[in-house]
């Protein structure tokens, strides 16, 4: 760790000094003057420069400002602050210059920097000028069904998970990503359901003003994930006063927003019952109780000055469910693979029930002071209670997770700023199996600094510092992180990111009472954008190294079963290790045809592993090599109609067969998804209202994640039956109504 450590600032030494020989050391003319605004008053704390060089200074109380350079002839003087806009002056040096004046205009508009790092991070957001995506973009992809993670399965570096929940980000599972909601982790991202069926995850997609996603090199505010994460920024005040209604074959919703002058409050309810849905569908398990619940959500924001915003969230769900699935120890005899397996004895196919309960609530506040400091504090809490049976057998768990952060910011220059924050958690889960039950409770501490300097307009770095206690394990862990972005060119810049990363043994050892280290991953990124026209290229290719891994110890044979129980008398240690490496593409055109927009991303990787309960090294079950995804998006203006498509392919995947030798030696057939949307926008009197049609699956592909084998009373292999999702096809139809117009980037 410490030879890393030690390596990584070397290397950050190293660039940072490449970049500071230009500098002169023998300077031979002087530069001075004052930098004032519109009333002649003088701007401290203003950078000035030389545009396109490293030399400049800082303007004192005064608004003065000195420095030298070797630079001669035709030049720009630029300066800058951060609640000004940023002005420049020609200027042609032939020897000193003295009583330069420079006029700001003032904006409350904090453009940091000409040159945006963006390795390892898709931005979606309303800042054109930061990003390659926007938040619709990523809800109205087809295929996606308005989720928000599972649209963000159509960028690379991710993985098609088929049934299971979460993102797969990198060679990592989806354990190794953290989502969060206002800077607030979600510890139950996903709606509760049986093993082996996917479900939603509870973020609605008109929610949010901003997603970020990182897929790895992330910022040093966040811990707690070896391969990414995906933020999650809530609106601010809304621009008025309306009322969304909508009807789907998942049930109906209803929302109103109360807007004032300067606070507004949301109120919002639903009620969902999937039988119409699951009627028409041709499904590959026997839902004999289909999936039946309600959700409600309130929400206050309010800005009590210009710079303030205070938000509070509230929303509980309730689902409940029945699916007949196949029981994965079927036939197997009760010795060695599933000793003390309660399952043995059960039939090849059992019902299981499903009742969850939810709770969350979240508040927030952000303040800017004078132009220059910022300063936000959130706190959250979180309780998830859910109640299964699998045939006769119980199997309850109970989640809590409350949390609270506090950072400042100060914006020294527009070209410096320094971020320091503290954050506290504390969750717990307990989980009874049977007669077995498991707990454990967890407290952890975290401090983080980060720098972000922009030393010219071509250059961007930002160093961090994140210092990591569990009080569970008796563990601290400090991650240096670095990242920085280079302009080759009005268009393009190349980014670079690397850090350290840290993440707690999964649940599935804590609660059996083991307490192994934590893990780690180390980052490399590197990336090439070209933007320019509404057209958008990026290149990026990564390399990440795991040590540290929890590996079981066992003489016993691999179970592939991902929902197995491990006891206290499982032997662990932190000896498992791996990789992950690969190069992605991505490609947008919103320019060469009116009205089209599409994108293609594609993604390769190379990784292997030894840990958990793997008998040798090789590629997890839940990778495939390559993946492609091709989305259009086409707007008739003659008939008020938006056509959305994708098409997605991903190579074969490991699986384990047992009667092959080689470990997690053969692989599932490729896997291809076409999905097509449509939405039509229509207005009844003040009601603005969309009718969409979702299809997904349209060649109704029977993709395969994998094989289940099943043994005879000898315990011999005896036939195998093939994993695969909850259904091959969906059709999905639906109606939202508004009093507040749609765009038509917004069907």
């Amino acid at each position: 760790m410490l030879k890393f450590i030690h390596t990584h600032l070397m290397r950050t030494l190293c660039i940072l000094s490449m970049l500071l020989i230009v500098s002169a050391a023998n300077a031979q003319y002087k530069l001075s003057g004052t930098v004032i605004d519109n009333k002649d008053k003088p701007i401290k704390g203003a950078s000035v420069y030389l545009d396109n060089t490293l030399d400049g200074a800082t303007t004192d109380s005064l608004g003065v400002f000195t420095f030298t350079t070797t630079e001669k002839g035709n030049q720009s003087i630029v300066a800058s602050e951060i609640s000004h806009e940023t002005a420049g002056l020609p200027i042609v040096i032939m020897g000193d210059i003295s009583g330069i004046v420079l006029h700001l205009k003032k904006n409350a508009v904090h453009d940091l920097s000409a040159v945006v790092i963006t390795a390892g991070s898709f931005e979606a957001s309303n800042d054109k000028s930061k990003t390659v995506l926007k938040p619709l973009d990523i809800v109205t992809t087809a295929g996606a069904n308005a989720d928000v993670v599972k649209a963000l399965e159509m960028l690379p570096g991710t993985q098609q998970t088929g049934p299971d929940n979460g993102l797969f980000v990198r060679g990592g599972d989806a354990s190794e990503l953290s989502i969060l909601v206002d800077e607030m982790v979600v510890q139950n991202a996903f709606f509760s359901g049986p093993p082996g069926v996917a479900t939603r995850s509870r973020f609605g997609a008109f929610n949010y003003q901003g997603v970020s996603f990182s897929s790895g090199g992330y910022s040093a505010r966040y811990g707690q994930a070896l391969s990414g994460v995906l933020e999650l920024n809530t609106t601010d005040l809304p621009d008025k006063s309306t009322v969304n209604l909508g009807v789907n074959m998942a049930g109906l919703y209803a929302s109103g927003t109360k807007k004032w002058k300067n606070s507004a409050l949301d109120i919002g309810g639903s009620y969902n019952n999937l039988t119409p849905f699951y009627g028409l569908a041709t499904t590959n398990f026997k839902f004999y109780n289909v999936p039946v619940g309600g959700s409600g959500n309130l929400r206050y924001v309010w800005k009590p000055n210009k710079n303030g915003i205070l938000k509070i969230t509230a929303n509980t769900s309730y689902i409940t469910s029945g699916i007949s699935i196949p029981n994965p120890y079927a036939g197997i005899v009760d010795t060695g693979l599933n000793k003390l397996n309660p399952f043995a004895g059960l039939p090849d196919t059992v019902n299981f029930v499903t009742k969850d309960q939810y709770y969350y609530t979240n508040v927030s506040y952000k303040q800017l002071f004078k132009a220059r400091y910022s300063l936000y504090t959130a706190a959250s809490y979180s309780l998830d209670t859910t109640k299964n049976t699998f045939g006769p057998i119980p199997i309850n768990e109970k989640d809590q997770r409350a949390q609270f952060r506090i950072e400042g910011k100060d914006f020294f220059t527009s070209r410096l700023n320094l971020l320091a924050g503290a954050e506290v958690q504390h969750y717990s889960i307990s989980k009874s199996f049977d007669t077995l039950n498991e707990n454990f409770a967890e407290t952890q501490l975290a401090g983080y600094t980060e720098l972000e300097w922009t030393p010219i307009n071509r250059i961007a770095i930002k160093p961090g510092l994140r210092y990591e206690h569990s009080q569970l394990l008796n563990k601290d862990d400090i991650a240096p992180r670095i990242s920085m972005a280079i302009k080759t060119g009005i268009n393009s810049q190349v980014s670079l990111a690397s850090g350290v990363f840290y993440q707690n043994p999964d649940n599935l050892y804590l609660l059996a009472g083991l307490r192994p280290n934590m893990q780690e991953a180390i980052h490399y990124i590197v990336n090439w954008q070209y933007t320019k026209n509404d057209r958008t290229l990026r290149i990026e290719a990564y390399y990440k190294k795991y040590q540290d891994l929890v590996r079981e110890l066992h003489d016993t044979l691999f179970d592939p079963n991902s929902y197995r129980i491990i006891t206290d008398s499982t032997k662990v240690n932190n000896n498992g290790y791996g990789y992950a490496q690969g190069i992605e593409l991505f490609w947008r055109d919103k320019k060469s045809v009116k009205n089209l927009d599409y994108w293609v991303s594609y993604s390769f990787i190379d990784t292997r592993r030894l840990y958990a309960n793997y008998i040798s090294e090789a590629t997890p079950t839940y990778i495939a090599a390559h993946n492609l995804n091709l989305v259009a998006k086409y707007f008739v203006d003659k008939w008020q109609t938006n056509f959305s498509a994708t098409y997605s392919y991903a190579s074969g995947r490991p699986y384990f067969n047992p009667n092959n030798p080689t470990f997690l030696g053969d692989r599932t057939p490729d896997f291809n998804n076409l999905a097509l949307t449509v939405a039509y926008l229509h207005s009844f009197g003040k009601w603005f209202t969309v009718f969409y049609l979702s299809i997904d699956n349209i060649t109704n592909q029977h993709n395969v994640f994998g094989y289940r084998y099943t043994y005879n009373s000898a315990n011999v292999v005896d036939g195998r039956n093939p994993i695969v999702p909850a259904l091959y096809r969906s059709v999905f139809f639906g109606v939202n109504m508004s009093l507040t117009q749609f765009k038509k980037d917004e069907l």
